[in-house]
């Protein structure tokens, strides 16, 4: 008998050892709910997750609270979200080459763009495959966001700064808004601060000997890569402002030099041009030039770029390499010190901010300024710079009246 009672309780036992909680899964690390069918609870954490499947495809999504009120909260946003998004159409890119070619027909038709940024958008995609090998053969729904991740992670590798990874990650994000999806996988990759460069700029000594240096190249251009330095030097123009001045665009009466902005925006309302003073090292300069009687549509500088001229003399003079867009930093730096607010520097420079940018580039040199400015303030006496007769703790303190005694 009690034989019998054993086998039956171990019976027992290996039905309960068999079944498990419906709710769980296999791996009994999931729970569902019977009365909320999209919600998930993932047993190890608890943290409770969405489950919804939209075009053919499941999304699963953390909802990042271990509360079942906040989850039953959130989930709801999440359907609502997902549900009002529109259906892909048939026609909807497959392949990210689908998306891309897509992407480049709508970049090219554009009208508000200028021509640069159009190929500085198709050097952006060209980047994006180069550190992306077998990307034009993804399907659009088979991009992940650790995929994207993993991207970014190989493109800052590669050497690319922050400011060019933050616009091949927006180029990536168009690409695939053209695919129709119904979460982009790119919106949660982050986009990298960009750091003010540090500024190493010739002092006036070593500027003028850049200048004779490039002089004295040897080359045929050589005179007219000088003439470009100290043009974009007196300036502050962009190289490509630089290109677009000509001889109409000067007034040496009136002392300015009209520029084109290359900066403003197509469908901004902002001036195209901007006046840009002559200082007394352009008009030297510009009066040389005008000895030859240049046509008024002849361009003022007879080269358009002089970069290696320009590093070959910087290394030959063992000073830093500076580009033509330092040179514009020069100007600015050189207006600063002078004296100039930075308010008028950045009308100069042809920036739209109201010196907000300036500020940010050119601020430590208003500071360096208000330290050495300080050095000069004193309350000394007039006349008596060493301060021998300002109160001290040497001095007598004044004598106290005696109770009764009238004061004066």
């Amino acid at each position: 008998m009690k034989s019998q009672r054993k086998t039956i309780s171990a019976a027992r036992t290996r039905k309960k050892a068999k079944t498990r909680d419906p709710r769980l899964s296999p791996d009994g690390k999931w729970r569902s709910f019977p009365k909320v069918p999209h919600l998930l609870q993932y047993e190890p954490t608890a943290m409770y997750y969405a489950r919804v499947k939209v075009g053919g495809k499941l999304v699963r999504r953390s909802l990042k609270t271990d509360v079942y009120s906040k989850a039953l909260l959130r989930l709801n946003d999440f359907l609502k979200q997902q549900r009002s998004a529109p259906p892909r159409r048939v026609d909807a890119p497959i392949t990210f080459a689908d998306a891309r070619l897509r992407f480049e027909q709508a970049l090219q038709a554009r009208h508000d763009l200028k021509p640069r940024s159009k190929v500085y958008r198709q050097g952006c995609v060209k980047a994006l495959l180069k550190t992306w090998p077998g990307l034009d053969a993804l399907k659009l729904a088979s991009i992940s966001e650790s995929d994207c991740n993993e991207w970014a992670k190989r493109f800052r590798e590669a050497g690319y700064d922050e400011h060019y990874f933050n616009q091949a990650l927006s180029t990536l994000r168009h690409i695939l808004d053209y695919g129709e999806l119904h979460s982009n996988p790119t919106r949660k990759v982050k986009r990298l601060g960009v750091k003010m460069r540090e500024l190493k700029l010739p002092e006036p000594d070593q500027f003028m000997k850049l200048i004779a240096n490039l002089e004295q190249g040897g080359g045929r251009a050589s005179r007219h890569c000088a003439d470009l330095v100290r043009f974009l030097a007196f300036s502050g123009c962009r190289l490509s402002e630089a290109k677009e001045v000509t001889w109409k665009d000067v007034d040496l009466p009136k002392g300015t030099l009209k520029v084109m902005n290359a900066k403003v925006r197509m469908t901004s309302g902002a001036k195209r041009h901007r006046a840009v003073p002559i200082i007394a090292d352009m008009r030297i300069l510009l009066e040389r030039l005008k000895e030859s009687n240049p046509a008024p549509d002849e361009t003022v500088c007879r080269v358009h770029e002089c970069q290696k001229a320009l590093t070959r003399a910087c290394q030959a003079l063992n000073i830093a390499r500076i580009t033509h867009h330092d040179l514009r930093h020069l100007f600015a730096t050189r207006c600063i010190e002078s004296g100039v607010d930075i308010p008028t520097v950045s009308r100069w420079l042809g920036h739209g901010d109201g010196g907000a940018l300036a500020m940010r580039v050119y601020g430590h040199l208003r500071d360096k300024h208000s330290a050495e400015m300080a050095t000069k303030v004193t309350f000394a006496a007039v006349g008596d710079p060493a301060g021998k007769h300002t109160t001290s703790g040497d001095t007598q303190p004044p004598a106290v009246p005696q109770a009764g005694a009238k004061s004066d």
